[in-house]
């Protein structure tokens, strides 16, 4: 929880804006704490405030929330061989308090300290999870709340890139991490002009393919080189 309280500093003021985009957007409390409580992901709660303030059809919303929400099934993908043991009931929780910052916390946890038990990563998930998701509530509320009282001059939409930028330099570890981030990169840039932020989501498996392509052939040269490296011995 204490590792988590840094990234307040942005999900704070992003809940905020969700509250106060709700509100402009003709919603009630209800439904502006319908969203972040029972939605709770950020970035698809915008998308359908835009869209169902654009009159776009439901499915269309919906559709389009599952878009940009896709990311979080490669999170759970990757979070599999750590909590392989779960519960169903431990899998649901962890489903629903999925969010980026407490997917990237944990994993990088994981990752340093490979030998920690199951209720171990459990409690370091759902650490995360409590001082991460409940503020986002919170501060939804708030801002719906107080949104009016907010000036305009405030530009708390700085909070959603700064979020990420967090998340994601400390990741950047191994020539795949790099491959991954760089093409998926650029793919977003060269992709940019689809509709809907279609582009993001063929740029994602594309940095996702690369990086795995960079580390099969690292892990290839690693094996080579201990094979010749015990050749060598052997000869000697």
């Amino acid at each position: 929880m204490v590792q988590s309280l840094p990234f307040l500093i942005v999900i704070i003021p992003f809940a905020l804006l969700f509250g106060v985009v709700a509100l402009e957007a003709g919603m009630d409390m209800a439904q502006v704490m319908g969203f972040s409580v029972l939605v709770l992901a950020g970035a698809s709660q915008f998308t359908a405030v835009q869209l169902l303030s654009d009159n776009a059809p439901a499915f269309i919303v919906i559709l389009s929330c599952l878009a940009v929400n896709l990311r979080m099934a490669m999170y759970s993908a990757s979070l599999v061989p750590w909590l392989r043991g779960a519960s169903g009931l431990q899998k649901a929780g962890v489903a629903y308090t999925l969010i980026d910052q407490s997917y990237a916390l944990s994993i990088q946890h994981y990752e340093r300290h490979p030998r920690l038990s199951l209720t171990q990563r459990l409690a370091y998930f759902f650490g995360t999870a409590t001082a991460l998701c409940i503020p986002w509530m919170v501060a939804s509320w708030a801002g719906a709340r107080l949104g009016s009282a907010i000036p305009d001059d405030i530009a708390l939409d700085f909070a959603m890139p700064i979020t990420f930028l967090a998340m994601i330099a400390p990741m950047l570890r191994t020539p795949a991490h790099l491959t991954a981030c760089f093409v998926a990169i650029l793919g977003a840039l060269l992709l940019a002009g689809l509709p809907s932020g279609t582009g993001l989501l063929i740029a994602a498996p594309l940095g996702m393919a690369a990086g795995a392509l960079v580390e099969q052939r690292t892990e290839a040269q690693a094996a080579r080189r201990k094979q010749e490296s015990r050749k060598q011995e052997a000869g000697r």
